[in-house]
């Protein structure tokens, strides 16, 4: 579920969860999403049951127009929108600087730190990475106890936004972003449970933070990708990396229309396949020798390495 926030407003949900402060003039856009399950790239003998047997049954093969056919339905539309719509592409153009904020609870930054590293890994062109300096960072990542996910949300929105979140996306955990006239993101922010289990939260943090960079739509028409009510995954799953790569190619760019970007897309698809079929090679050699370097890294269970597999206006 995403929930989006301009001047007026604009709402994308799934059920469960919400996020992000206010952003002055800036159209700030909130997703939410309601966590089922959930985990990032772990090492082989770590990983949660859910996950594994989730990537073993990943469907990883797809046809052009089933790729193009997800991008335009998440990348452009919004599940509920408060403003006008604007159906244009919004993606940071500017190296992302993420900022983690962790409430009392588990202390999970590092396994922050290990999605962030997954998700750079994975998508060319995008320079996205964790930062000690809160001045240098435009994505801010809070990580606060479930019980008080609605009291962050007050807190950053507002009684009356809060209570339309709550009303129409009731969610558990959120994302947002902030865009300028140009569609160009400047600010995001998620909100994530930290206390909640190994599924809940990567399947939680996989989501809300690919969102936040521009995958902004849920739609259910689409049954291979995480920005999906019906779909968990808690890990970077091919098709999404497809979704991504395309994103954040240089030919497209923030403020492009659906025919602007149909016009390039042959090319640019092109090229994100090309990109995808080699950062996933050689896929189970990744997983089966990555534990004792993650934690050699101080990422603790999560590998910083690329896994083997893998809304608003």
């Amino acid at each position: 579920m995403r929930v989006c926030f301009t001047n007026a407003f604009s709402l994308t949900s799934r059920p469960a969860d919400v996020r992000t402060r206010p952003i002055g003039s800036l159209a700030l856009m909130v997703f939410v999403w309601f966590a089922f399950a959930g985990v990032a790239c772990i090492p082989a003998n770590a990983e949660s049951p859910d996950i594994a047997s989730r990537r073993a049954s990943e469907r990883t093969d797809f046809t052009n127009e089933e790729i193009k056919d997800g991008f335009f339905k998440i990348a452009f539309s919004a599940e509920l929108q408060l403003d006008a719509p604007a159906e244009r592409v919004r993606k940071f153009d500017e190296p992302v600087r993420i900022f983690v904020i962790n409430s009392k609870g588990p202390d999970r930054r590092s396994e922050i730190g290990a999605v962030v590293a997954d998700i750079r890994a994975h998508v060319n062109h995008l320079d996205v990475a964790v930062t000690n300096d809160r001045r240098a960072a435009n994505f801010v990542v809070r990580l606060v106890p479930g019980r008080k996910l609605d009291q962050t949300i007050r807190a950053l929105y507002g009684n009356d936004r809060a209570k339309q979140i709550k009303q129409s996306l009731n969610p558990e955990c959120l994302s947002g972003i902030g865009k300028d006239e140009r569609f160009r993101i400047r600010r995001a922010e998620v909100i994530l449970p930290a206390d909640a289990d190994d599924f809940t939260f990567y399947d939680c943090a996989y989501e809300e933070l690919l969102q936040a960079l521009g995958a902004i739509n849920d739609d259910a028409s689409v049954p291979w990708t995480m920005f999906n009510d019906d779909v968990q995954m808690g890990f970077f799953d091919i098709y999404d990396q497809y979704l991504l790569n395309i994103l954040y190619d240089p030919r497209i760019r923030p403020g492009m229309t659906k025919d602007e970007v149909n016009a390039v897309l042959p090319e640019v698809l092109s090229t994100a396949r090309a990109w995808v079929g080699n950062v996933n090679l050689p896929r189970h050699a990744d997983t089966e020798n990555r534990p004792a370097e993650a934690k050699a890294k101080g990422l603790g269970r999560k590998t910083s390495e690329p896994c083997p597999m893998a809304r608003c206006t």
